[in-house]
């Protein structure tokens, strides 16, 4: 894993179709079902019910979707809640069908503009070092490379 610090914010370009807006309750289903195939494409065992874990994010305006020209959700990011000045992005998501039309841009940009405007001085996110896509994507936004990290999982 790579800990990304954000540098200065970088609207993609070009930008994608479409337009960023909050998480609302009536999103919750849908974010719920993406959260839990976030979780299993990130080689994680999923939760079952993920409802009250985006509720809280989606009530606090933690939660950003990404909307398509018609209106459909199609991308998501959420940030955590600011700590001692910093908070991480998390939750980056677009289902399959959607991906290579910048989404997951728009919704990056999106919630890591709102975690500055308010306030937070340090805007951190990890990603997959075998992920090339995401590494490219989060730096053309404005991320810089802090350190890497590994995840050691022990076994009986």
């Amino acid at each position: 894993m790579r800990l990304f610090r954000l540098g200065e914010l970088t609207p993609p370009d070009p930008a994608p179709e479409g337009r960023a807006r909050l998480a609302t309750g009536a999103d919750v289903p849908l974010v719920a079902a993406w959260t839990r195939e976030f979780v299993a494409a990130i080689g994680e065992e999923p939760a079952e019910d993920y409802t009250a874990f985006v509720t809280e994010r989606t009530s606090e305006g933690r939660l950003w979707l990404w909307e398509a020209p018609d209106g459909r959700p199609v991308s998501m990011a959420a940030v955590s809640r600011a700590i001692e000045g910093q908070a991480r992005v998390h939750l980056v998501h677009t289902p399959p069908a959607e991906r290579g039309r910048g989404y997951a841009a728009g919704a990056t940009e999106a919630v890591s503009r709102a975690a500055r405007e308010a306030g937070v001085a340090r805007v951190l996110l990890f990603t997959d070092l075998a992920n090339p896509t995401s590494n490219a994507l989060y730096q053309r936004l404005g991320y810089r490379p802090v350190t890497d990290h590994l995840g050691v999982r022990f076994t009986s």
